[in-house]
């Protein structure tokens, strides 16, 4: 598994299984009449036989893209926001580091999550117009229905506006449900 978004390291695992050098394959790409990622990723998937991890980790170093990583602390992510979104954002964590201190704040999937041992307990989004929550638990949203009454609730997120204010109460319960439910 790569870690840290490092693209190279899918690399031994690639050529391992496909018995070339990864330049080989960045040559191969180079050949094509296709400089598109669709097709590219195709090419090697369909042609060659690659998962789309294998594919993606060597399409996209061969883009120069060399990270999946945008965002290389919370702190970054955060700086990367418009006001309100930042604003809004870390307010919402810093009331559940206030009702949960021994939470781990980090990136995962470019996004602040929470993660309690090596289950994700809570993450956020920035959109436009609002901030994306995903407990990590249908039933946990389930479970907060009257609590999300006024909210656009989704399949497994639901959205807050920008000029919401922050109801400490709600976040900690929500948070506790999914660590109660982690920890069964």
């Amino acid at each position: 598994m790569a870690s840290a978004g490092n693209r190279e390291d899918y690399f031994p695992k690639v050529e391992a299984k496909h018995g070339f050098p990864v330049e080989h394959w960045f040559d191969q790409l180079g050949m094509l009449d296709s400089d598109k990622y669709p097709d590219q990723i195709s090419f090697l998937k369909n042609e060659h036989g690659f998962s789309q991890a294998h594919a993606n980790a060597v399409v996209m170093f061969y883009r120069g893209s060399t990270s999946s990583s945008r965002y290389s602390s919370p702190d970054a992510y955060f700086e990367s926001l418009n006001p309100p979104h930042r604003t809004l954002a870390r307010a919402i964590f810093a009331a559940l580091e206030q009702c949960h201190p021994d939470l781990e704040l980090v990136i995962a999937w470019n996004q602040p999550m929470l993660r309690h041992g090596k289950d994700y307990v809570f993450g956020l989004s920035a959109s436009t117009h609002h901030l994306s929550v995903n407990p990590f638990s249908k039933s946990v949203l389930d479970s907060m229905t009257n609590r999300l009454d006024g909210f656009d609730v989704l399949k497994h997120t639901f959205r807050i506006p920008l000029d919401w204010k922050v109801d400490s109460d709600f976040l900690c319960a929500l948070v506790s449900a999914r660590i109660s439910e982690v920890d069964g």
